[in-house]
């Protein structure tokens, strides 16, 4: 489950961004080139654009990344409801591993 206000990401949209500008920096820097502050802000743009439209709840949910968003006041009752749906499945033994996406 994940509310309306949170965020998928390992890190944040500025954090990334930031540290892709420093190592395409630092890479232009090693072969004698310049880079300006435009240019590292131009740069940034499209990364912290990423970031914001893949980062959001309706994406995350829309890939089925989770189990939809809710309400954060009815997160008790949703956990609850939830748990009782699951405690009422016999739990089989698997032979697979851990699915990561």
């Amino acid at each position: 489950w994940i509310w309306p206000n949170a965020r998928i990401s390992v890190m944040g949209g500025e954090q990334a961004a930031t540290v892709l500008a420093m190592v395409k920096r630092e890479g232009i820097e090693r072969k004698g080139g310049e880079w300006s502050a435009e240019e590292e802000a131009k740069s940034k743009k499209p990364i912290l654009m990423k970031y914001e439209h893949e980062g959001h709840p309706l994406y995350s949910s829309a890939r089925l990344w989770d189990d939809g968003i809710i309400d954060p006041a009815k997160t008790r009752d949703v956990l609850a409801l939830s748990l009782s749906a699951a405690l009422n499945a016999e739990i089989e033994d698997t032979r697979f591993g851990v699915f990561r996406m």
